[in-house]
């Protein structure tokens, strides 16, 4: 990230029995099975009100097979003209007691009070999965489970306003579970925010360490740039040290970000440090491994060994340029195995990631790291910014993750991601994002739209195949508006165009989306 001023029309059956609420759940088909029957809905041929081995609960008029399938030639969908709850579900039993993933692909138009895929009644606690609102590419989600009784109900879920739909296909059950394991937000404005009297509260308003609220709602990850001779003397070597031992205080990992620069580093921008300016490509070498080392040693030392090291920012186009930049792939590939070996020599376990933005460029993502590996670079996971008013739709961005994880045999996280709470600024500056017409159709710029938001890009990490989903950094979950506080570091009036996306109100307080840091 860097900153900067600103400046289906549809073929549907009738519904059948609109508004019927039934009173009991019917009783279980008695030929339940112990695997699921009809998950791709194509046992009924021209569609039908009711797919074969489902049930369906409530309004059932809304919920039928049609024509246009994920896969196949047919799907189910959720509709109808007026307002409608309903479950198309079904029962499994004689199940072998263990861990079970359902999995499958979905769209929808979104508006709905809930949709959501579940599993319940298997004995351990009910799971479920949203469906993210995608209206044309299909998404595929994930939801695990304890099947702890040899029995589980498989539901999808639809408690709609009048238009709002759904499709589903494809769904699977198998043995085996998933999840993320980084719950994680760039706090890397903390520091200067609170030197420049910035405060953080919680949900209550009682004020409190930004920390310590961040982790009580689940975050257990933390992120933090590092810059070679800011000018403002932040997200400096010692700035890092000092905000390590309180991330690791609160039981938290850390990730260091290496921007090598002296400012904001980003596809736009890799400015070399005044220091190394005259620089040969040889001495820019030793000047990476000697700086990576150097920060990543004294975390060593005090006891905050960083658990993971981003070598670069956002380098679609390289760093350092113009010696490294990705018109001279194999300079590149030496400054990044410089930074690589700095990381390694501190500590052999330190995963190192590779930062790239635009993470619904599948192709431009390939095009990178093609060039990369055939260079010779060595890395340990792929990071990808992905902000969804700039990158594209989230189902470009599943298909960029999965075909990176896959491709290069790596697992992958989004190392940034953020979605506005409201659009109105809290100081002078205008919001990077602050009109409706930038906002992802169906994400509304509320508390309730960011925390969508935020559930639904991690559940497309948590879906990565063969448990390749690291999980997600928020970006900038600090940076509310505080005098001083701004995006230039050479300019102390210079505003925060930010604070509309972090995950503390203009009130200071906690906002409710930090239960995001919860999801699975």
């Amino acid at each position: 990230m860097k900153f900067h001023p600103r400046r289906t029309i549809r073929a549907l059956l009738p519904p059948l029995a609109a508004g019927l609420a039934l009173t009991a759940l019917p009783a279980q088909t008695a030929q339940a099975a112990s695997t699921l029957t009809n998950g791709g809905f194509e046992s009924d041929g021209t569609g039908s009100a009711a797919p074969a081995g489902w049930s369906e609960y409530g309004d059932t008029g809304a919920s039928y097979t049609e024509s246009g399938g994920h896969s196949g030639g047919y799907r189910l969908s959720h509709y109808s003209s007026s307002a409608y709850k309903v479950e198309t579900y079904q029962y499994l039993s004689g199940l072998t007691n263990g861990n079970y993933t359902l999995t499958a692909w979905v769209r929808s138009s979104g508006g709905q009070k809930a949709a959501y895929l579940a599993l319940r009644n298997c004995g351990s606690a009910e799971q479920r999965t949203d469906l993210p609102i995608s209206s044309s590419g299909w998404i595929r989600i994930v939801t695990s489970v304890k099947v702890t009784n040899n029995q589980c109900t498989i539901s999808v879920n639809s408690d709609a306003n009048a238009g709002n739909w759904i499709n589903v296909d494809d769904l699977t059950f198998t043995s085996g579970t998933t999840g993320t394991s980084i719950h994680g937000a760039d706090i890397s404005s903390l520091a200067k925010s609170e030197a420049k009297g910035g405060v953080y509260r919680t949900g209550s308003g009682t004020a409190g360490d930004a920390l310590s609220i961040l982790k009580s709602s689940g975050m257990n990850y933390a992120r933090l740039k590092v810059w070679v001779n800011p000018a403002d003397g932040f997200n400096d070597k010692a700035h890092v040290l000092a905000t390590a031992k309180r991330v690791k205080a609160q039981g938290m990992k850390l990730l260091v970000d290496f921007h090598y620069s002296d400012t904001w580093a980003d596809p736009g921008a890799q400015t070399k440090p005044a220091a190394w300016a005259g620089h040969t490509y040889s001495q820019l070498k030793t000047d990476v491994y000697n700086h990576t080392y150097d920060v990543l040693n004294a975390l060593k030392a005090q006891g905050t060994t960083a658990d993971m090291v981003q070598v670069g920012n956002e380098i679609n186009g390289g760093m350092l340029w113009s010696e490294g930049s990705t018109d001279h792939w194999s300079q590149l590939a030496g400054l990044i195995n410089s930074g690589y070996d700095a990381v390694k020599a501190v500590n052999p376990s330190t995963v190192v990631a590779l930062h790239l933005a635009k993470g619904g460029d599948k192709a431009g993502t390939e095009w990178w790291f093609d060039n990369a590996v055939a260079s010779g670079v060595k890395f340990d996971a792929i990071g990808l910014s992905y902000y969804g008013y700039w990158h594209g739709p989230l189902s470009d961005f599943q298909t960029t993750l999965d075909d990176a994880a896959s491709r290069y045999g790596k697992p992958v996280f989004v190392a940034e991601t953020a979605y506005p709470f409201r659009l109105d600024s809290d100081d002078s500056l205008t919001n990077q994002i602050d009109t409706t017409g930038e906002l992802v159709s169906g994400y509304p710029a509320t508390v309730a739209g960011q925390t969508k938001w935020m559930n639904d890009v991690a559940s497309i990490v948590e879906a990565v195949p063969n448990g390749r989903g690291l999980g997600v950094f928020y970006w900038e979950a600090t940076w509310t508006a505080v005098n001083g506080n701004g995006w230039d570091p050479t300019d102390a009036g210079s505003g925060n165009g930010w604070e509309n996306q972090a995950l503390f109100g203009y009130d200071d307080k906690a906002l409710s989306s930090m239960t995001w840091f919860s999801h699975r």
